[in-house]
């Protein structure tokens, strides 16, 4: 808590000399342009709603490892590891299936999602991100299912036309002391007046992570990574462009670190993990209201994840494989109805082929086939149609939408035989803003969202977090209710946002014991939908530059959480988490010193007092020092990154590996 102290002493520090001293640089906070909000571009300032923007220039100054790694110390985001391979973002206290990934607009989620921390996240190659907008507490109503505690979307970086042909490319090395990452990457960019093209190929060898001062090297953690990505858009006519894009990445041998610290594993890893994704996207601008701007969108990602596991002492090897093939289709209409009123509007079709197997090999033996820890050739369709709009009537703002969304989902289980559900879903937004002379924006907004029983709510058979899972097929899907209320602030040298919120959820899909059996000695467990509770918390965000080269930030979230029907927290709760920091930005250079912070966290559900990767009693709380600096000429670019400096030991709460100890990653640039 001194440290939260600290903080807000700096930020009133910050704004005693802003009002004593006129305004010398515009800020970034809250001038960034967003998409995912209401699928229209707005300033993050005037949108009703909790958005931060993680920009390309930012990401410059991070060089961060991972995707996930990147948002660590964003406002309301929280960044939990399973182990060095994966990263699961916590938006306002929900992770996995409950919050929404999209990338370059589409689902990064299938039906395979799990409730909890995943590792999908780390899929994306971060040196193709340009940009990352973090919705807090919405998006159900624009892109669908999941978005119980918001939507987070990575936009990838586009290649650009000029007026005369020109080829560009950069090369990149990255390494990290203690042997942590040896990273290549090489891009190539084409243009020309009507076509332009990028591409790029990443080869990174991650070594064990090394923890802080009592901690060491956590082995095995490591793992080797291997990423490709193409983009080409074509300049139809004046109007209208089509962008071809395809991106892929194989992950080998990412072990689950806590599994062979903790539970007597020799083996247990994902080999392979591999995700790709390959789209186009039509679009072109008219010169009808009612259709302003149309775009369509058709894709194709498949995963492949593969799990290896064997017992200490045991001469059986457990390979188990489960594959997603997805097809979407996405088709939106932005309406400039009057000059106060906007609108985008569409429809939107995925379809999910699930397979999945599982065999056991015993030294000297054949190896064994049988149920996967999903049914076979399940099929999960996913359709909707939706309408978000914008009305501004002077200083006043209103926005408001709606969506329908449909499913129908096929499995063969081999015990219960053919099984079709077909759920529904119906979801409304709506807020107000009041902006006063373009500096101040009062808004409240109320948003309800959904997450329709997936496949792997259903189908699950097998052990699952230290509990044998069986099917359940007559789920509903499980809603919530966001009310929030916020002010933000902003002028040419400073900026702020605050917001409270309290999110309501109902229906939640939760394990429940089967009374008096067990398999293998191993209890047995079934979901159902049973369980009611509620999100509160409070965020609070601001910078303010100091000249014309120095800025000071920070950022604060905290999150309570109640399982009413238990009576309890709800699990996995972030504590009280934040970051404050001071940036410097002249010509070339740029220097950044910056403090991450989290409080303890004693408040423990049931099940996170059984969870072996949390500290008995709770996770003991942390501050971190890190320092980013660098230096950026016209054909190299150098960037230094010095994290923990104290070598401080710690974890993020519910993670299965500590965070790393003190150490420089180095990173070099070349550019033509």
């Amino acid at each position: 808590m001194r440290v939260f102290y600290s903080f807000l002493f700096m930020l009133s520090s910050a704004l005693s000399v802003f009002a004593q001293e006129g305004d010398s640089l515009r800020t970034e906070l809250l001038n960034q342009l967003n998409v995912t909000a209401n699928r229209i571009k707005e300033k993050t300032f005037q949108t009703a709603g909790s958005v931060s923007v993680i920009s390309s220039r930012t990401l410059q100054a991070y060089q961060p490892r991972t995707t996930p790694e990147a948002l660590m110390g964003s406002n309301g985001v929280f960044v939990q590891k399973t182990t060095h391979g994966a990263g699961s973002p916590f938006l306002r206290g929900l992770t996995g299936n409950q919050t929404l990934i999209l990338i370059d607009g589409i689902r990064l989620n299938n039906s395979t999602f799990r409730y909890g921390p995943n590792q999908y996240l780390n899929t994306i190659d971060p040196f193709t991100i340009d940009k990352i907008e973090v919705l807090r507490g919405g998006g159900s109503v624009g892109y669908g299912s999941d978005a119980l505690g918001g939507t987070l979307q990575i936009l990838t970086s586009n290649p650009e036309f000029s007026e005369k042909p020109a080829v560009h490319g950069n090369a990149i090395a990255r390494y990290a002391t203690g042997d942590m990452e040896k990273t290549l990457r090489a891009g190539v960019k084409l243009s020309g007046s009507r076509i332009a093209f990028s591409g790029g190929v990443s080869i990174r060898n991650f070594g064990d992570l090394i923890g802080g001062d009592t901690t060491g090297k956590q082995s095995p953690s490591g793992y080797k990574d291997r990423n490709f990505d193409a983009k080409l858009l074509l300049g139809l006519t004046d109007s209208w462009t089509l962008t071809l894009a395809h991106q892929s990445v194989s992950q080998k041998h990412v072990p689950l670190y806590y599994r062979y610290k903790l539970e007597n594993f020799a083996l247990n890893e994902f080999n392979p993990q591999k995700r790709s994704l390959s789209y186009f996207k039509l679009n072109g601008v008219t010169t009808s209201k009612w259709a302003s701007e149309i775009s369509l969108t058709g894709s194709w990602q498949a995963t492949n994840e593969g799990r290896l596991s064997r017992r200490n002492g045991s001469n059986s090897l457990r390979t188990e494989t489960d594959k997603v093939q997805t097809a979407g289709l996405i088709f939106n209409i932005q309406s400039e109805i009057s000059e106060f009123w906007k609108a985008s509007s569409g429809v939107e079709i995925y379809n999910d082929q699930v397979n999945s197997d599982k065999v056991d090999q015993v030294d000297g033996a054949r190896p064994v086939a049988s149920r996967g820890l999903y049914p076979d050739d399940s099929k999960y369709l996913n359709y909707a149609i939706y309408s978000l709009h914008q009305l501004k009537l002077d200083a006043w703002q209103f926005t408001f939408g709606g969506r329908f969304n449909g499913f129908q989902i096929k499995v063969a289980d081999e015990a219960l035989g053919n099984i079709t559900v077909k759920p529904r879903a119906l979801v409304g937004n709506a807020s107000i803003s009041y902006l006063l002379q373009e500096h101040s924006n009062f808004y409240t907004s109320f948003h309800s969202a959904f997450r329709a029983p997936n496949i792997d709510d259903m189908g699950t058979l097998g052990i699952v977090d230290f509990r044998y899972e069986l099917p359940a097929y007559d789920l509903k899907p499980e809603t919530s209710y966001n009310f929030e209320a916020g002010y933000k602030f902003r002028s040419e040298g400073f900026a702020m946002s605050a917001a409270l919120f309290q999110n309501n959820l109902r229906n939640l899909i939760t394990r429940v014991q089967v009374a008096g059996q067990k398999i293998d000695g191993i209890d047995v467990y079934q979901k159902e939908n049973v369980e009611r509770a509620y999100i509160r918390g409070a965020e609070l965000e601001a910078e303010y530059a100091l000249s014309d080269s120095w800025k000071i930030y920070g950022s604060g979230a905290y999150n309570f959480g109640k399982n009413v029907t238990k009576n309890e927290p709800v699990r996995r709760i972030p504590p009280l988490n934040g970051r404050f920091g001071l940036a410097y930005h002249r010509s070339q250079w740029n220097l950044r010193p910056e403090v991450w912070f989290a409080e303890k966290q004693t408040r423990l559900a049931a099940g996170d007092a059984g969870d072996n990767r949390i500290p008995k009693g709770g996770t003991p709380g942390w501050v971190v020092i890190n320092l980013m600096a660098g230096f950026d000429a016209k054909h190299f670019s150098v960037n230094a990154v010095a994290q923990n400096l104290t070598n401080k030991d710690y974890r993020t709460h519910g993670s299965g590996i500590n965070g790393v100890g003190r150490s420089l990653w180095l990173t070099l640039t070349g550019k033509f």
